[in-house]
């Protein structure tokens, strides 16, 4: 059975996959750091505003990206060796993901003052100015992420990580180019960090775009007319309506959370956007591990091997934990010279300090099962059992409790952070449970 394992998946073919990963998701990372501290020069009330945004805009990201882990379907097609299935599949999951996207593109710009209005109604009005700049700019980029969003997640399913890396940095650097440009040469504000954004995000697009029509990969787009394939659209979405339901649900309870945590003040919503640029660096291996996880548990799947199932995920979650508490304890080490780059007042450094504190202490035993775990689950199509504890959890742990231990009890952010970490356990505890009772086998066919 080892050697069935090895040919499915070598060491080699693991490294090939994950490797690329970490770095593109450490690139992502850094440069949201870039953003946060390049932004800083224009002042708080710009970085709030940016900061509150970010948050909503992660909402939006998070349930369209949720769509390319239809991607899961063009896995399994690989594995099971149908690769006439598999490039039809690749083609249905852009196209599907960009005209959804561009519907929701057109309400977010159409509703612009209306969503931030509801979630951040009481903040000052500069900051709420700057939200308003930086919300119609990004929204434009919406439609780009998710054809960059569908097509990196083909390129994974081959196991093909390399060339999304490049093409991300290539992202980040005209990101980052046109931060500097238009923030401390133009001296735009907070639209400055926006245009870049979506100038970045749409080039990224075209470039994955243009090199999934390569015959030569695995994976491919044909020159043909495109016709929807209901059938393949219905188990793309099948996959990628709950996995959307339940970012989305997730995310709108951070930006609940955050609009909580407006009502405590500038000062506050400045250390938890700095907070939440630390706290990803913490995620990193752990967010490329979950992408990776999808891509070889699909595989599994397809090819009909439960066994390689949990040999890969015990696999997987073994490197992650490995991973995550070293680059934790490195952060949470340097700390105090970190957040001295971002220049702000006393007390929102000491407030970052405790919350990034709390977050990435707590992450090293908690996150890989409570978010890289449920990638697992997904890929063998369990994805109504993650929704439903993802939702429940949000619901009931992160947003009752930050109400309760945050406002009523007067803790402020800590209090909302300390309900984030209720939530970890939550949910740890449940997906450990649902994998080890052996629930995944039905949904992907086992018994």
């Amino acid at each position: 059975m080892e050697a069935e394992k090895q040919k499915l998946f070598s060491q080699k073919d693991l490294n090939r996959l994950i490797v690329p990963l970490i770095f593109e998701q450490t690139l992502a990372i850094t440069v949201g750091m870039a953003d946060t501290m390049m932004i800083s020069s224009a002042g708080e009330a710009a970085v709030s505003g940016v900061s509150l945004v970010d948050m909503f805009n992660n909402f939006i990201i998070n349930v369209l990206a949720a769509l390319s882990t239809g991607a899961v379907v063009t896995s399994q097609f690989l594995g099971a060796r149908r690769r006439e299935d598999a490039c039809r599949s690749a083609k249905q999951l852009i196209v599907a993901s960009g005209v959804i996207t561009v519907g929701v593109t057109a309400l977010v710009m159409l509703l612009h003052r209306g969503i931030l209005a509801l979630f951040f109604g009481r903040i000052e009005q500069d900051v709420f100015d700057n939200a308003v700049t930086y919300l119609l700019i990004t929204a434009v980029s919406f439609p780009f992420l998710a054809v960059y969003n569908s097509c990196a997640a083909l390129f994974r399913s081959m196991g093909n990580s390399r060339i999304t890396l490049k093409v991300s940095a290539l992202m980040n650097l005209i990101n980052v180019a046109g931060n500097a440009v238009c923030i401390y040469g133009l001296r735009m504000g907070a639209a400055g960090v926006a245009i870049p954004s979506v100038v970045s995000r749409a080039v990224a697009a075209v470039i994955l775009y243009r090199l999934l029509k390569n015959p030569s990969g695995e994976i491919y787009l044909r020159k043909e007319r495109f016709r929807f394939d209901w059938g393949v659209v219905k188990r793309i979405l099948f996959i990628g309506i709950p996995s959307g339901i339940e970012n989305g649900i997730f995310q709108l309870g951070r930006v609940i959370v955050v609009s909580i945590i407006a009502e405590f003040g500038t000062v506050q919503i400045a250390a938890n956007g700095v907070a939440n640029s630390l706290d990803a660096m913490g995620c990193i291996v752990g967010q490329a591990l979950g992408l990776a996880m999808i891509t070889v548990i699909g595989r599994c799947v397809g090819a009909g091997d439960l066994e390689a199932v949990r040999y890969y995920t015990k696999k997987l979650l073994r490197f992650t934990y490995i991973a995550t508490a070293a680059v934790n304890s490195c952060i949470l080490l340097s700390l105090p010279w970190i957040l001295k780059i971002y220049g702000l007042g006393q007390d929102t450094t000491e407030l970052a300090y405790w919350l990034v504190m709390i977050h990435n202490g707590v992450a090293i035993f908690l996150w890989p099962v409570s978010f890289v775990l449920p990638n697992m689950l997904r890929a063998c199509n369990d994805v109504r059992y993650t929704m439903a504890i993802s939702v429940f959890s949000m619901i009931v742990f992160r947003i009752g409790f930050s109400v309760v231990i945050g406002i009523h009890l007067g803790y402020g952010a800590i209090g909302v952070w300390t309900a984030m970490v209720m939530d970890w356990i939550f949910r740890a505890v449940c997906f450990i449970g649902r994998y080890l009772r052996g629930g995944w086998k039905k949904a992907c066919g086992g018994t």
